[in-house]
C-alpha cells in the first residue's frame, strides 16, 4: 500500500478535492446537499475552520479551508465530515469486499487531494477554478447558474460580477 505523507501546518490555507467512490452517473451530493451542509456545520462546531470557497458538484466537491492557529488536522475534519454525511443518508450503495470487511460504507473515496495554498495568486487561481468547475463539467453554461457554490457570496461581496466567466476571455489555472 502506498504510504501517503501529509504535512500539517496550523493557520494554513488548503485547496481540497473530495470524490464519491462511484462517480459515474452519481448525483448524490446535490441530491443530498442539505445533509452535506449539515455535516459541514457538525464538523465546524466541533473543530472550527473557515471555508473560504466551495463548490458542490454531483459526484465531487472542491473547497478552500483556512485552519485555526492551534489545530492543523484537516484529515480528521474530513473523516468527521464524511462519516457524518454517510450516517445521514440511507444505505444502498455498492460496497466493495474490502470495504465490507472493514465495515465501511461505499460512499466516499478513501483518500482526498490536498494542496497547500502558497500565495495570493495561487489562492485566486484556485477560487476561480472552484467557481468555474460547474461550467467545466458541462452542468451549466454560466457560473452564476450553479446553485451549489460560494460564487454567489463572492458576487455579494463585490469580488466577482454576476456575469463573471461569461466572456470566455480568461484562463483558469488551478485545481485537479
Amino acid at each position: 500500500m502506498t504510504n501517503y505523507r501529509r504535512f500539517y501546518i496550523p493557520n494554513s490555507t488548503w485547496f481540497f478535492t473530495v470524490n464519491l467512490a462511484e462517480r459515474h452517473n452519481n448525483n448524490l451530493l446535490v441530491e443530498k446537499v442539505e445533509s452535506l451542509r449539515a455535516a459541514f456545520r457538525y464538523v465546524k462546531e466541533r473543530k472550527p475552520f473557515d471555508i473560504n470557497a466551495v463548490v458542490i458538484m454531483p459526484d465531487h466537491l472542491h473547497c478552500i479551508w483556512t485552519l485555526p492557529s492551534d489545530d492543523a488536522d484537516y484529515s480528521m475534519r474530513w473523516n468527521l465530515l464524511k462519516g457524518n454525511f454517510s450516517r445521514a443518508i440511507d444505505k444502498g450503495e455498492r460496497v466493495s469486499r474490502s470495504r465490507g470487511k472493514r465495515r465501511e460504507r461505499g460512499i466516499w473515496q478513501r483518500r482526498f487531494w490536498a494542496h497547500l495554498i502558497s500565495d495570493q495568486t495561487d489562492y485566486n487561481n484556485h477560487v476561480d477554478y472552484i467557481h468555474w468547475n460547474p461550467v467545466k463539467h458541462g452542468w451549466v453554461k454560466q457560473v452564476a447558474d450553479w446553485r451549489y457554490s460560494s460564487f454567489h457570496k463572492f458576487v455579494e461581496l463585490g469580488i466577482y460580477s454576476n456575469n463573471w466567466g461569461c466572456s470566455g476571455e480568461f484562463n483558469i489555472d488551478g485545481g485537479e
